[in-house]
């Protein structure tokens, strides 16, 4: 089965945002989107910028153009919120967003009503209705669709470190669940979601998709829903393994690190290397650590199990490409990745309200509704 790759230029970005519709006195989520949509998909029409519904009437997802630099898709974002809270302002909605809400309950929610949201829902039933995840997206140019597969299985190594920097679902339906991002285990029950198989080459992801596709599996390619993956109809590489993050400034670091960690990977293949890869079983314990532990987990970094601290390697890493982040003009943002690592991660900062609230998962949603609005450490108001 021949999949065309679409041209990209090298290194740009592409940024995907999913929102929560709150209400702003008892912080559950309110299944509103449907009665905001179509007026702002109507106004993003002439935009760089897009806003559309999802999975649950109870989000709005947000989108970028393409980037130039990590600052250029940002700033499409915050366009994209600004529109949004030019609507949910005068209604009287709150935004947010975290991988999980912390005390919502699936069976309160609805499905959009769209054709392949029920289809989805009919399939997968009581996972599918628990689908109560939210997510970024950071898309990344590739200039040569040789380079896709090599560099997802090479940039697979780094999944759980991006994983626990964005780690942001410690609660799930009033739980404290003991996981960093209970999102990470919910999200790969979906058929064709998790980790990535450890395809070599764009032929074998051809075969892949012809396989399944051919079984009745998947329509195409964009039901494969890896934690990183090839987005063929862009030309680009997406990594969706990260929760909801609270702030702009946060999705600005983490959308840096892919792109520096891409074009890294991008110019060891220019320089003739052959890029590392873990063993499979490898992958899936660094998973399941970086889940459960965040930025504190202890991951495996070679053949050998060599086994460093999540935290550490992530210091040294964005000291180490701090010249391949200058000369993508993304230096700024690519340096408060410290900042995350200094501050907390979110889970971090939830599980610390949650403590200082006698466990009331209402000061975390307001905790959260004030991060989105003004950023980490906004004042209680």
């Amino acid at each position: 089965m021949k999949q065309e790759f679409a041209h990209s230029p090298r290194s740009t970005v592409g940024l995907e945002w999913e929102i929560m519709l709150a209400d702003p006195d008892t912080g559950d989520l309110v299944g509103r989107a449907p009665e905001l949509v179509q007026a702002l998909e109507d106004e993003s029409a002439p935009e760089r910028h897009t806003v559309t519904g999802e999975l649950l009437t109870n989000t709005i997802e947000v989108t970028s153009g393409i980037g130039d630099t990590v600052a250029h898709a940002i700033s499409d974002i915050a366009a994209a919120i600004a529109a949004v809270r030019s609507r949910t302002d005068p209604a009287g909605i709150e935004l947010l967003s975290a991988g999980s809400h912390p005390f919502a309950q699936w069976y309160d929610q609805r499905v959009t009503d769209k054709s392949r949201y029920h289809k989805l829902i009919e399939r997968t039933q009581w996972w599918g209705r628990n689908m109560m995840i939210w997510g970024i997206h950071v898309h990344i140019g590739v200039e040569d669709r040789d380079k896709v597969m090599p560099i997802i299985g090479a940039l697979s190594a780094y999944l759980p470190h991006l994983q626990a920097l964005a780690s942001s679902s410690p609660f799930w339906a009033g739980e404290r669940t003991g996981y960093a991002s209970n999102r990470a285990l919910v999200f790969q029950q979906l058929p064709t979601a998790g980790l990535p198989w450890p395809l070599r080459t764009w032929a074998d992801f051809e075969r892949y998709l012809d396989d399944m596709v051919r079984t009745g599996v998947m329509a195409d390619a964009t039901e494969v829903r890896w934690d990183i993956r090839p987005a063929p109809r862009w030309g680009t590489i997406e990594v969706r393994a990260c929760d909801g993050l609270s702030t702009l400034t946060e999705m600005a670091s983490i959308a840096a690190l892919v792109q520096v960690l891409v074009e890294h990977l991008s110019r060891r293949l220019d320089d003739g290397e052959t890029l590392p890869t873990l063993p499979p079983w490898f992958h899936r314990e660094n998973k399941w650590r970086a889940a459960r532990y965040g930025l504190d987990a202890r991951v495996i970094a070679d053949e050998g199990g060599t086994q460093h601290l999540i935290r550490d390697q992530v210091a040294e890493l964005v000291d180490e490409l701090a010249p391949v982040a200058v000369e993508l003009n993304c230096a700024a943002e690519f340096s408060a990745v410290h900042e995350i690592l200094d501050a907390g991660a979110g889970y971090e900062r939830q599980l610390k309200i949650a403590d200082a609230a006698d466990g009331d998962l209402r000061e975390v949603v307001h905790h959260l509704i004030r991060e989105f609005r003004s950023g980490p450490g906004a004042p209680v108001v």
